[in-house]
This record gives C-alpha cells, structure tokens and sequence, in this order.
C-alpha cells in the first residue's frame, strides 16, 4: 500500500504513510478499505442515489474496539470522518469525500431479553432486523415505516412510526447508549451516567459520538395488527383532508393514520384503471388487541366513497415492510419538511395544488400524526424540539433519471416555500436534505442551545461534522 492523500477538517490533504493505514488494520478484528478494494463501492453505496462520495478510506467494525481505533486515528490525524449505519440517511451523510468512513453496518446483533423486556442492538441493524427479532417475542420497538433503514440513525434523529402515539418515539423507549466519544473513550449514557450527553443523543443525531450500542425497553404487540389502506380519488382529497383531520381529534393513541398524496401504483388490489393516477392514501394502524381495532378505524374508514379499502388484521412484521417496495435502493431522492401544529383549510389547498403538479410518478407528499405518548413528554426532556401533537409534511422528490433533478428538486423546494407561512418552524432532523445545514438551529428550537453546549464539552473541535451539525459555541458561524 502507498501512501495515501486524505482529507481533513479543514478541507484540506494530509498525508497519511503507508505503514499508519497497516498498523490500523492490524488492531482491527474488522477490515480497511479502498479504492482499490473490490468491497469498496458497495461499502459506499447508500440509499439515495444522488450520493456519490468517494471515501478515502473505509473502516468496516467489527465491533466497539474497531470504532474506538477508527476514531482515535481520525482524531489523531484531524480527518474528516462519516459514519454509516444503514446508510438510509436523505442527505447522505454516511459518506464523505476523500476522508474516512467508519462503516457500522456489519455489527447487526439483536438480543432481546423477553423476561426483562429489553433488547439490546448493534448500530449497522436496520428495522427488519429490529422488528423481526422483537417480535419473535410478541414485543415492540416503536421504530419508522421502511425496514431497509438503519435503527442508528432513526434513533439518534429521535424515530417515530406506526407505533408512536401509544408507546413514544424510538428515544421514549431508549434506556442507554454506549458511544464513543471524539477522544477515542467509550462511555456508557444513560439517566444515571453521563446524562447530559444522553440527553443530547436523544434527538441530537451523531453529533456527539458514534453508538456502538442500544438498549432498549420493549412493550408486549403482536404478532398481528390492524392495518392497511384506503384509496381515495384525488378529486376528494380536500373534503377528505378535512374530515380526517376532525377524525384524528378523537383517536386514540392505539391508532394512527397518515395521508399519502401521488399517483398511484400498480397495487394488485387497484382497478388497472387507477393505476398511474392521483390519489389520496389513507395508511393506517391500530396497534391493540385486533379485535378492538374495527371500531376505533371505522371513522376513518368511512370518510368519502374510496376506490379500495385493504385494512384489517395483519403481521405487524409484515405491515413494517409494506412500503418497502415504494422506497427501495438505488433512485434518487430529494426531502422537505414542515412540523405544523394544525393542519389547516390553507394548507391543505397547498398540498393539493402541488399533487396537481407531480413531476414525476413516484413523487408524493405524506402526512404522519404525531401526538398521543409522544406528545406527553416535557419538550426539555430529550433533544427533540416538537412534543405537541403535531402533523409532520415529507415532501418526497423520487425519481430515476439525472436529467429530471432540476425540476423534481425544484417542485419539493416550490412547495417547501408555499407552506412556510403555516408551519410550526421545527423540523424533524432525518429528514433534512443536505443543503439545510442553515436549518438546524430553528430546526430545534429552544433545545439548540443546550445541545451546543454538550457539543462543546464532548466534540469540542467538531470532528462529527458530516451530519446535520450543531458546531461547538467557539466554531459557532465556522465551516
């Protein structure tokens, strides 16, 4: 191997020997890549296709011992450093240019402890990996809607789903963390050790270190819920907006349903000739006994005269994976997002007008309700900025050809703008696309502060910047 030109923190080169890069890969249990390594593309391929960063080196751990390596060397060396976990992130920042990558994605362990209710999860675990190893036990991990994703970084972003309104975020259910630090030290985070930093975790994404492990409480669900779809012609959607908006205000926290706005797919349950026209998706879930949850749906269902209606008793593993196939690897992807503490007549005619003006077909917008368990945690509690009962927008851009980036960037930014007047000024962090980093101070409100703050005490020279970045109070205006 010969010496390598890598980048650092101040988007410069350093020159790191030959001999440094052996030694590294010889106290590793896992292994160190290259360009010239056959693993090397897939090792940074993400999600989004629109990322196309080329590491210097990847560290592919094993576990802990290899993170606290990768770190110590990058710390000792001042490079710019990434870290992978599912890599699901929209912004794409499990990768870096010319720095080093310390990929996670290998150390994929569950254990669940069903006496206890406790499991205990590797950060290069996705979903699938969580729900299916929970619910071997009938527990539950309140977690996101696509399996593929990484349960890192929807943990550290603060995680919400299906199962939210009853049991919390992901963070809710977070008991400890063990992380290690920009000084290379493993340290355990939790109510009782180090709670400033577990405070910052909950929410603050990678800013303040790189997870090594979860432990999580569980609550008993399952196998099957009550969920699925109902299809509503786009012509309706204003006057069935406005219904399941009124409808939501009596829900109860077992159930949650979220709107999806686009042309519709070749659902084997659609009429052939729905298929590629708008519509309006009502997804939903009663996360209870399945015998309780036709009537607690039965509102929501009963809203306008739907093209198809597919709810009823399923596999909550199944149900997790039910969107997979609409958010598959390998096209390319551009978010915006909005919290809005109401969903009004106003913004509704906003986010029709932009259905009205779909780029392409499988763009769309979707609505989750946020509120119940999750709503009742103090704001200060966690890092996450938005405790109220809230509706969260995704403007989702989704399409496969680099000739449309322009104008399927430019209708989510087009509608992004036409909903600002109405939107709450937080923002949800995981879904903040890279060119957002002027953001995140509003994005957490009154909990930025705070959160620069342990920066400070735990990153001082801000060495995890590669992600939606709170900077240290004496970098603060820096790059």
């Amino acid at each position: 191997m010969n010496d390598m030109s890598l980048t650092n923190l101040e988007a410069g080169k350093t020159t790191i020997g030959a001999a440094a890069v052996e030694a590294l890969a010889g106290r590793l249990r896992g292994r160190v890549l290259d360009a010239r390594d056959p693993a090397y593309d897939e090792a940074r391929t993400v999600w989004n296709a629109m990322i196309d960063r080329r590491p210097g080196l990847i560290v592919q751990a094993a576990g802990a011992s290899d993170v606290i390596n990768a770190v110590r060397f990058a710390a000792e060396n001042q490079l710019l450093v990434a870290v992978r976990g599912g890599g699901h992130n929209i912004a794409g920042n499990a990768v870096c240019d010319g720095g080093l990558m310390i990929d996670l994605s290998p150390m994929k362990s569950v254990r669940v402890d069903q006496t206890t209710k406790r499991a205990w999860v590797e950060p290069g675990a996705t979903l699938a990996d969580v729900d299916k190893e929970t619910q071997a036990f009938r527990l539950v991990l309140p977690t996101g809607i696509n399996s593929t994703t990484g349960i890192a970084g929807l943990t550290l972003g603060g995680g919400f789903g299906w199962t939210t309104r009853k049991f919390g975020l992901t963070i809710d259910n977070l008991v400890s963390v063990d992380v290690v630090t920009a000084n290379g030290e493993l340290v355990r985070a939790s109510q009782t050790e180090h709670r400033d930093l577990f405070w910052a975790l909950r929410g603050g994404g990678g800013n303040f270190g790189v997870v090594t492990a979860f432990e999580f409480a569980l609550t008993e669900l399952g196998p099957y819920v009550v969920a699925g779809l109902v299809v509503h012609p786009f012509a309706e959607a204003e006057s069935v907006l406005k219904q399941y908006r009124q409808a939501l205000e009596r829900a109860p926290d077992e159930l949650t349903c979220w709107a999806v706005m686009r042309q519709a797919p070749p659902l084997p349950f659609l009429p052939a000739e729905w298929h590629g026209r708008e519509v309006l998706l009502l997804a939903m879930c009663y996360c209870g006994d399945p015998e309780a949850g036709e009537k607690p749906t039965a509102e929501l269902r009963s809203i306008g005269e739907p093209i198809a209606d597919v709810v009823g008793p399923v596999p909550f593993v199944a149900w997790q994976q039910a969107f997979d196939p609409l958010l598959a690897p390998g096209a390319r992807n551009y978010w915006k997002s909005h919290d809005f503490m109401e969903l009004s007549d106003q913004t509704i005619g906003i986010l029709t007008d932009a259905i009205r003006q779909l780029p392409g077909p499988e763009c769309e917008v979707f609505i989750a309700h946020i509120g119940g368990a999750a709503g009742r945690v103090a704001v200060e509690e966690t890092a996450f900025p938005q405790r109220n009962s809230h509706f969260i927008m995704n403007v989702h851009a989704r399409w496969r050809e680099p000739s449309m980036d322009q104008s399927c960037i430019a209708w989510a930014r087009r509608l992004f703008e036409a909903a600002k007047p109405h939107a709450a000024g937080t923002a949800y962090i995981n879904f903040m696309p890279e060119d957002e980093g002027d953001r995140v101070e509003a994005a957490y409100g009154g909990n930025y502060r705070r959160l620069v703050e342990v920066k400070r005490r735990y990153d001082p020279q801000n060495l995890f910047r590669v992600n939606q970045n709170v900077r240290p109070s004496e970098l603060a205006g820096a790059a």
